[in-house]
């Protein structure tokens, strides 16, 4: 089984002090994939960069405490590509690819837009550039028999069943009808999985992975579900357990675990 996780850690150094690395330890995952790293390289500490045999890579915003992501594996790849090729979000730290045999997979944090509206509108920059990234990785999946699994903390609840109060949140970001648009094109157009919703097609609540740190969010599980791994299709199938991680707090975000049967 290869044992896949993504968190978005709202502050590595944060997270840390919160027991994330002993967490991680305990896993034994196989490669784990991070968000808003808000660090630079030279604030991480041996322990973030390798933990029990994983050794990480990283794409770090240029903006002190800003952004960034992450991946830790096991298994040296044989490639680690950063970036999307577009300058305005390559400076924010948001993508990050490492390759194995017939496999790669992605460490990704798409803009949140929730802050201002000029960071809404940055949002819908990147998804307007990212979704023929997200075609030419199914084109090259198509003529190279590759496999790829996206985790990423994609900040847009898909469905109704993805958030606690969608009839409230229709007009805010995450929810945004043209972003529920732009997700389900990336899924029925482009035929991306999402590997949770194949082995949890009803879930609601226990499918959350983000709570509001305002007001009883947390204590009330009044949560949103933003953190899911796209897979290709072949891969998406190998999917056979997923879990939410609850029982302690890292981030505001939950950790989303998923096994796969892949050699």
């Amino acid at each position: 089984m290869l044992k896949i996780v993504t968190l978005n850690l709202n502050g590595i150094r944060s997270a840390v002090k919160k027991g994330w690395l002993v967490w991680l330890v305990a896993q034994e995952a196989d490669i784990v994939c991070v968000q808003e790293l808000k660090a630079q390289e030279a604030d991480l500490a041996d322990a973030m960069r390798r933990s029990d045999g994983m050794q990480g890579y990283f794409h770090f915003a240029e903006k002190k405490g800003y952004s960034g992501v992450g991946l830790y594996a096991k298994r040296a790849p044989d490639k680690v590509s950063e970036g999307i090729g577009v300058a305005e979000f390559d400076a924010e730290g948001r993508y990050l690819r490492c390759d194995w045999p017939g496999f790669s997979a992605i460490s990704l944090y798409v803009p949140s837009g929730s802050s201002s509206p000029e960071r809404q509108a940055a949002k819908f920059r990147f998804m307007d550039v990212f979704y023929p990234q997200l075609q030419a990785l199914r084109d090259e999946a198509a003529a190279t028999g590759r496999e790829f699994v996206i985790c990423a903390d994609w900040n847009i609840a898909p469905t109704a069943r993805d958030l606690k109060n969608w009839k409230s949140n229709q007009k805010n970001a995450g929810f945004l009808p043209e972003e529920r648009d732009w997700i389900a094109r990336v899924t029925r157009e482009l035929g991306w999985i999402d590997a949770y919703r194949l082995l949890h097609p009803e879930a609601e609540g226990e499918g959350y992975t983000w709570w509001s740190n305002r007001g009883q969010a947390w204590a009330k599980n009044v949560g949103w579900r933003i953190d899911y791994q796209l897979a290709t299709p072949k891969f998406a199938a190998l999917a056979r357990r997923a879990e939410v991680y609850k029982a302690a707090r890292f981030s505001d975000h939950a950790p989303l675990t998923i096994e796969y049967a892949w050699p």
